[in-house]
């Protein structure tokens, strides 16, 4: 999930979306602002045309994070517009609409038409309302309903406004109206985006206990009794050994522990360097690590939660787990649920086995990977699979015969 503030209908809001949310399903199912319709989701019916920034634009193709920091105006903030209410009078006047559908991604067009166009030139008005399509009216009537608006005001002596409300040249939205120029291209240098990103661990804020996005639960067993596997989890250097791809880079503390963990999934590798608190229960033999990391070449970060508590068993002990995590960035675009849940699950069984061998004595450089690699992980996740389908299709035969 990621945390998206921008200003809609002149309301400042600050909201949690997917990565991959359009604008469109962002302002309606999150704003509950459902004046903006959904056509063909593929930009082409114009149904779904907003103001960003001034400027007309299809929200069902552009993502809602693009829009940080922007000005967005659906139908229902042109309520109090004046070329609006007057194109609203001129549309019933003209019989310009039927079903209605396509009517508010219309008006936001229109109006734009209206404030730049010189004169009611009925070929200009076609084509710039060639990207809004009508299944009912012919558009004869809508024609008209603009043409007599824009006549009308000429007429009052208002003049047309040549940029429509474009602040900057650039495709819809890039001007960021709540900037001028100079402040677009301060925020557009790297160093500055680079620098919302801590330098190194010790510059991570407080750790705070946060909501995880997505939360996976996975158990393993090892044939240890309870107390020497907690003992062990008091250790951070050797549970750091223990996981692909972590390691520590600074000496642990009881209140706080700074690290690293590589991440590499074919082209894609990322280092988060973050720091984590850990909270443990002698008890009930449970503990809790809450840390937080960055990426500073994808630009991504991550919150995560561990929660996990020993059960004993006659096998030894049941480490039963609770991961929780919450990840925005470029990476976050990768992180399918199901992908995410079975790499876990390939992660923690080598832990599993690169924690039985510590506890029985191995030594760390036998019993740890140097490096996450995910592909390696997936790899191996294709085969398991693959012989999961074969051996339900051999089943399956059998049965048929």
């Amino acid at each position: 999930m990621s945390m998206i503030a921008l200003t809609v209908n002149q309301r400042a809001v600050r909201i949690s979306a997917e990565p991959r949310t359009n604008l469109a399903d962002f302002v309606r199912e999150k704003l509950d602002l459902t004046g903006t319709h959904i056509g063909c989701e593929h930009g082409v019916c114009g149904a779904c045309t907003v103001l960003l920034d001034g400027v007309p634009a299809r929200s069902c193709i552009t993502y809602a994070v693009a829009c940080e920091g922007a000005e967005v105006t659906t139908i229902e903030g042109l309520d109090e517009d004046d070329v609006t209410t007057e194109l609203r009078a001129a549309f019933t006047r003209e019989h310009a609409l039927q079903c209605g559908y396509c009517t508010p991604g219309m008006l936001v067009s229109a109006r734009d038409l209206v404030l730049r166009l010189p004169q009611a030139d009925e070929r200009l008005i076609r084509v710039g309302l060639s990207g809004n399509l009508c299944r009912c009216t012919g558009y004869v009537g809508i024609v008209r309903a603009v043409q007599s608006v824009i006549e009308a005001r000429r007429a009052r002596d208002i003049a047309p406004e040549p940029d429509g409300g474009r602040k900057i040249l650039g495709p819809a939205g890039s001007g960021r109206s709540v900037h001028d120029g100079a402040d677009r291209v301060e925020r557009l240098r790297p160093a500055a985006s680079e620098q919302m990103l801590p330098e190194t661990a010790s510059s991570v804020p407080a750790i705070l206990d946060f909501t995880p996005a997505t939360v996976l639960k996975q158990q393993f067993i090892v044939a240890h009794p309870p107390e020497q596997v907690f003992a062990l989890f008091d250790d951070i250097a050797a549970v750091a050994a223990c996981l692909p791809g972590a390691s520590l880079t600074a000496p642990p503390k009881p209140e706080r522990v700074e690290g690293a963990i590589r991440v590499r999934i074919g082209p894609i590798a990322a280092t988060f360097q973050g720091a984590a608190r850990i909270e443990r229960s002698p008890a009930d033999m449970s503990g809790r690590i809450v840390g937080i990391g960055n990426d500073r070449r994808s630009r991504s970060s991550t919150q995560g939660e561990i929660r996990y508590r020993l059960v004993p068993t006659g096998q030894g002990t049941r480490v039963d787990l609770s991961i929780g995590y919450t990840l925005t960035g470029m990476l976050a675009q990768v992180g399918r649920p199901r992908l995410v849940r079975d790499l876990a699950a390939r992660l923690i069984a080598e832990f599993a086995g690169n924690l039985d061998r510590r506890l029985s004595g191995t030594s760390p450089a036998d019993a740890t990977a140097v490096e996450l690699n995910g592909m390696a992980l997936l790899f191996g996740l294709l085969r398991a699979r693959v012989a999961g389908w074969v051996g339900r299709f051999s089943s399956n035969k059998d049965g048929a015969t």
